[in-house]
């Protein structure tokens, strides 16, 4: 054989080694993968709730009676003041002295409610008066640049709040008076003061708002007590969600509430204002027994952002139990536990590394990091068996 047969042969040889070489390599694991972020982290509970008004007004017949035709319908707007429905005495009206010494108590106990409801009506006004005071000394205090622009937001949104407890307050001395109105008007047939037959009894708004629901239109004799009309005022309305008991134990009066996907464009805003002490049991739609409490939340958000929703709409609300502007997180998913430790696996040049890292607070698919990665470093998501530490990998960047 010539020397350039050999030489050839030789280079033939070597190439065809290099090739099973590179045959026998193992090919990069495909996995998925995320950068370490930093910035904002939020733990929260999410549920879903429905809006309610803390106070409705049951519009019912004073006294036994013949109903005039009722015209008003559900989403009628109303005055305090104005009629609702009007009576007019039936035929015969046997009011005996039971009756009129009923009439006469029940109108006793609603001067007692319009008292009462005078004296919380001055407690708000002074509540209101220092908020007033307040808000105008951080103004103040801002102007001279002592406070941030977050307190003096804080106070503001305080004499909001001030405000509008003062008006449902002012609300329910209206409807107290009303209400007194109305037992005075039974004491007074009662007494046989309206026995003429064209004498008409005209039931009126207790307080500013819409017409919720009504009961009964059509005319007719009617017993005390039917119910007419529901009214309630949509400025106060609140959300209620029926938390877990073991979520609900994290929310505090006060906390931040976000509600979500409830139908509008915008994300509105809220403050809970009440954990009920009172839990209760639930069937869920699985059938599986479940002890909730109704949480109570102030809707924040401007009026005109809320202006289509009505009583009892379906909203999801977020709590906000801890946010922090400044926090190392990545997805959950990257995150496995290895005797009794949580790891990640890092990329690095082109390789898994596997390290340990320590975990902070939860919060959806997020969890924060406390120490082990940093922010910029790549982690792989939903690592699967073939990943182990060291191994090469071809990575494919999420959106996290």
């Amino acid at each position: 054989m010539s020397r350039k047969k050999k030489i050839i042969t030789v280079l033939a040889g070597l190439m065809l080694l290099g090739l099973v070489a590179v045959a026998l390599i193992p090919s990069p694991v495909p996995v998925s993968t995320v950068k370490v972020e930093k910035g904002y982290f939020a733990e929260y509970v999410e549920d879903e709730g429905y809006t309610w008004l803390r106070f409705t007004y049951a519009m019912t017949t004073p006294v036994q009676g013949y109903l005039h035709r009722v015209d008003l319908e559900a989403g009628d707007e109303v005055m305090a003041g104005d009629v609702l429905f009007s009576l007019e005495p039936l035929p015969a009206p046997g009011l005996d002295p039971r009756t009129l010494q009923q009439a006469r108590e029940n109108l006793e106990a609603a001067g007692a409610r319009l008292e009462a409801a005078r004296a919380e009506h001055e407690s708000r006004l002074n509540e209101l008066e220092y908020a007033r005071r307040e808000a105008d000394r951080h103004a103040e205090l801002y102007e001279e640049e002592v406070i941030p622009v977050s307190v003096l937001d804080r106070v503001k949104r305080d004499l909001k709040i001030a405000q509008a407890t003062e008006r449902a307050a002012q609300s329910a001395v209206e409807a107290a008076w009303y209400e007194k109105e109305n037992a005075r008007a039974v004491v007074e047939i009662a007494q046989g003061t309206r026995l003429d037959r064209k004498q008409i009894l005209e039931v009126r708004s207790p307080v500013q708002g819409v017409v919720l629901r009504r009961l009964r239109y059509q005319e007719g004799s009617v017993t005390s007590g039917t119910g007419i009309l529901e009214i309630g005022n949509l400025d106060e309305l609140e959300v209620r969600v029926d938390l877990l008991t073991v979520d609900a134990v994290r929310v505090r009066p006060g906390m931040r509430v976000e509600f979500m996907r409830w139908g509008g464009e915008k994300k509105l805003y809220g403050k809970v204002r009440l954990v009920e002490p009172a839990g209760f049991r639930e069937v869920s739609a699985l059938g599986v027994d479940e002890q909730r409490v109704a949480v109570l939340v102030q809707i924040v958000s401007p009026r005109e952002h809320w202006a289509n929703l009505g009583k009892e709409y379906r909203v999801e609300a977020r709590f906000i139990l801890w946010e922090d502007d400044e926090v190392v997180y990545i997805p959950t998913s990257a995150l496995f536990r290895e005797n009794r430790t949580w790891k990640v696996f890092v990329v690095e040049d082109g390789r898994a590394i596997i390290r340990d890292v320590e975990i902070g607070r939860r919060s959806g698919l997020r969890t924060q990091i406390m120490s082990g990665v940093f922010p910029g470093e790549t982690v792989v998501t939903h690592p699967g068996d073939r990943v182990r530490d060291g191994v090469r990998v071809e990575t494919e960047l999420e959106t996290s």
